[in-house]
């Protein structure tokens, strides 16, 4: 081929000059949600099971062999039908005259009923896992869409590496996927400014997987329906919601297609009746309303109480956020709060907090999982000021460095992972997942005699763990080893805070199980 030919091939078919600069970004991302499979693998691999998984399980289990919706009517099917599709090729078995509640179905299936634990942990948690990359490229995309391709990567940099999102992701539980369609719904609903005869009925998509997963999803409606009304679209806003209906009572249908259920007895009664769902969703909204009017306790600063505190969710925001992310948070809710955006990322955010904010369970800062994801998609907006690469890299650096113990994390002004215990308690630092790691720690010990106060769901016994509980007996008797869960540290009762009083502590596993000597 001559040289003249050559310069007229490139006259005809020029390189954009911008194509160099959109491979690097799609690199760039491709390395940070790379970065962020690795970190949730990883701890999925490494935890045992937390509070909740079990009972997900369980369910999705009789939902796979028994297409009955009789278990954990509190909580949608989506969900657990997500997470089916890594147990489905898992082979678990049941027993099919199993007749225990929710909580014994979930030990039943990973203990008693000769599957392998570990393999049903990671065959549920993978799933979730590919959804919290997929909402990572949602936040990729929104941000940019808000911003600039720059902005997109230090949105998608804050949600990659921030340590409760990892840490959340990498769980077979719901909250994250719930918060993460509610995102996805905002996104295409500011996209369906141009466009909503495409984006509306997608964003109803996206609205309605987030109704059938968690039901707390439902106080977005409000501000998702005010932003297609503010643009004089009545018609879009009925779309919206019928396509949002039509998912739940699809997802219900999956599980069984003739929706047999019978009502649980003792529900409390709650004006949901008019709302257009199946029974089986009205009946689960009954149940978390009345879980709503129980009593319990919460622990925040190192004091126990009982009942819930309004500021909860904003402190432990404070305490498990980096440095670097409640500072771009901040100075992009602050940018963004001029502009048209405002209404997509930070209403729903506000909103979602607020109500969550109401609630009666100071149990973790999961319940405010949608916090990093939107004020993520904020921070696009001061990508281009100064400090923004400075407080991307200190974000990293603090994510790296609790590797892989991410659901204890706090910032490096409450002290770090090891310090999260003083301040905070249950899923936000010991959720039960160092149960494998306990057991592998206490071989450095033989011929102990272990006493064990453990929070959680797994079966110590299982892990090779013969302890007994101190809690039985007189505390001249507790000899040994005294193994305690951080959550019941925190809320011991007399004789246990006398016994971890009168105790050495000798070692820490994962920051969230202490090991103490008695002489």
């Amino acid at each position: 081929m001559s040289l003249a030919t050559l310069q007229r091939s490139a006259e005809v078919s020029p390189v954009p000059a911008h194509a160099p600069r959109r491979w690097l970004f799609a690199l760039a991302a491709a390395v940070l949600l790379g970065q962020m499979a690795i970190a949730m693998i990883t701890t999925a691999v490494a935890q045992t099971p937390t509070v909740d998984e079990p009972v997900y399980i369980g369910t999705t289990v009789v939902y796979l062999e028994q297409h009955s919706l009789r278990y954990n009517p509190e909580h949608p099917p989506l969900g657990k039908l997500i997470m089916a599709t890594g147990l489905t090729f898992a082979d678990a078995r049941l027993d099919p005259g199993f007749s225990g509640d929710q909580t014994e179905l979930g030990r039943h299936v990973l203990y008693e009923a000769g599957n392998d634990p570990a393999a049903l942990l990671l065959a549920a948690r993978l799933p979730m896992i590919v959804l919290t990359l997929l909402f990572g490229v949602v936040v990729y995309l929104f941000a940019t869409d808000v911003s600039s391709r720059t902005g997109g990567l230090v949105a998608l940099a804050l949600y990659a590496f921030s340590p409760d999102l990892i840490a959340h992701g990498s769980l077979a539980t719901l909250d994250v996927a719930a918060a993460g369609f509610l995102l996805t719904s905002a996104w295409l609903l500011w996209r369906g400014r141009h466009d909503p005869a495409l984006y509306v009925p997608l964003a109803g998509l996206a609205l309605g997987a987030a109704l059938a997963t968690k039901m707390s999803a439902l106080a977005a409606v409000p501000v998702l329906l005010f932003l297609v009304f503010r643009q004089a679209r009545a018609k879009a806003a009925v779309v919206l919601v019928v396509v949002a209906v039509a998912v739940v009572w699809a997802s219900y249908l999956a599980v069984d297609p003739l929706l047999r259920w019978e009502s649980p007895p003792g529900l409390p009664s709650a004006p949901v009746g008019l709302l257009p769902f199946p029974e089986p969703y009205l009946d689960g909204l009954r149940v978390q309303l009345g879980m709503e009017h129980r009593v319990w306790g919460g622990y925040l600063f190192g004091t126990h109480y009982e009942g819930s505190h309004w500021y909860y969710l904003p402190a432990a925001l404070l305490v498990k956020t980096p440095v670097g992310a409640l500072l771009l948070w901040a100075a992009g809710a602050v940018a963004l709060a001029r502009r048209p955006a405002a209404a997509y990322v930070l209403a729903p955010a506000g909103v979602l907090l607020l109500f969550a904010m109401t609630g009666d369970r100071d149990l973790g800062v999961r319940y405010a999982i949608f916090v990093p994801m939107f004020l993520a998609v904020a921070t696009a907006v001061v990508a281009h000021r100064r400090y923004t690469a400075l407080a991307v890299a200190a974000v990293a650096v603090s994510s790296l460095w609790t590797f892989p113990y991410y659901l204890p994390y706090s910032n490096e002004i409450f002290g770090g992972p090891s310090k999260t215990h003083l301040h905070l308690h249950d899923s936000n630092v010991d959720w039960g997942q160092d149960l494998g790691r306990l057991a592998e720690r206490l071989k450095r010990y033989p011929g102990e005699r272990t006493w064990l106060v453990y929070k959680g769901a797994g079966v110590p016994e299982h892990y090779g763990i013969r302890a007994a509980d101190p809690r039985g007996v007189a505390a001249d008797q507790v000899r040994g080893l005294l193994v305690v869960s951080t959550t019941a540290i925190a809320k011991a009762d007399d004789a246990l805070r006398a016994l971890v009083d009168t105790s050495t502590p000798i070692d820490v596993v994962g920051h969230s199980i202490t090991i103490f000597r008695r002489p």
